[in-house]
């Protein structure tokens, strides 16, 4: 009974604890150190050994360490004897030992447990039940706390820092951080902040400088409300299985509609727009979703025209995508990329 309650009191614990700034950690003299000191850093934390036959990563950790450290980089050392004793002495000795051998910068804590009954905290949050297998186990951790990425003892250390190197790089970042939103806050966005996202819309290349797109920006909520009125009589039975439905593009408050040409063509350039509206939505606390399903709806449905009406599309142009647009009301997860697809002709 003792143990049970005990494990129920760990797994609170961790679920109470959703930022690695949660955690206090001792230092190599044995002071508590909390990890909100690293607010706002990338950070890399690893488990290591100093007599493993991984050990010459620290050779690796220290080369990255020394590359992207002012950029935002921390990697945050912590030495582990649970698998086979590799890591004993005290934690003065292993850092003299790091120091000698690699002129290791990156900051070392304290000896600790990583698996077992008496696990760091911070390690019981890192695995999420998935036990350390070894020495040199690694966790990246984004600008804002959560954990983006486990790494084996025998990954690629070129994986590593490639992973970091997309983290420590705003605008990389801002790629990987960007997530299709489908569940946004009941406020519209500024103004001013769409006309940024539209700015940096219109700034993406084209071919010959054509420009061929229509850029409108629905700001009207009543025409977003009337248009989707119309929409959940035409669809009553599936916005009734929606138990989270609002409106008809993905729940946002506000629109951005991007027109090509009639006869074909321009669709390229288009999508070169949208990516820098989606990406300069994300850099700007925003989410975005791309739309096709309404913009056919919207097509085909006569009752629906007063909305095409009022977007003042110019004769020869057409609807081609609609990016919904607003304050995100979700973090989803990012889907699995398939990297095979890519191949380097070297």
């Amino acid at each position: 009974m003792t143990i049970c309650l005990l494990a129920v009191a760990g797994v609170l614990t961790m679920s109470a604890q959703s930022s690695v700034y949660d955690f206090k950690v001792k230092d190599d003299a044995g002071k508590d150190v909390s990890l909100a000191d690293y607010k706002g850093k990338v950070l890399l934390i690893v488990n290591t050994a100093t007599r493993c036959g991984f050990t010459p990563q620290y050779k690796d950790l220290e080369a990255i360490y020394e590359k992207y450290r002012s950029e935002g980089l921390e990697i945050l050392d912590f030495p582990c004897n649970q698998f086979g004793q590799q890591a004993p002495g005290t934690i003065q000795e292993i850092h003299q030992f790091c120091t000698l051998n690699y002129n290791v910068k990156f900051p070392q804590f304290d000896k600790i447990e990583v698996n077992g009954a008496n696990a760091h905290p911070l390690y019981n949050w890192l695995k999420k039940g998935n036990d350390i297998k070894w020495n040199f186990t690694k966790f990246l951790i984004s600008r804002d706390g959560r954990i983006l990425k486990r790494y084996e003892p025998r990954d690629k250390m070129s994986d590593v820092e490639a992973d970091v190197m997309m983290e420590v790089n705003p605008v990389l970042s801002n790629i990987m951080a960007r997530r299709s939103i489908r569940q946004y806050l009941d406020k519209p966005v500024e103004h001013e902040k769409l006309e940024v996202v539209v700015r940096a819309g219109i700034n993406a290349p084209s071919g010959m400088n054509a420009q061929p797109w229509i850029v409108r920006v629905v700001e009207d909520q009543k025409l977003i409300a009337d248009v989707n009125e119309v929409y959940k009589k035409a669809n009553a039975e599936q916005v009734s299985r929606d138990k989270n439905f609002k409106n008809m593009f993905r729940n946002a408050p506000n629109l951005i509609c991007v027109c090509t040409p009639a006869k074909g063509g321009g669709e390229l350039d288009a999508g070169l727009l949208g990516e820098n509206m989606m990406l300069a939505a994300q850099s700007i606390g925003l989410g975005t979703c791309c739309l096709g399903g309404p913009v056919r709806w919207l097509n085909t449905n006569a009752d629906a025209k007063f909305f095409l009406d009022r977007l003042d599309i110019p004769e020869g142009y057409k609807l081609n995508y609609i990016l919904a647009i607003g304050y995100p009301d979700e973090q989803p997860d990012a889907k699995p990329r398939d990297a095979s697809k890519a191949k380097f002709i070297q």
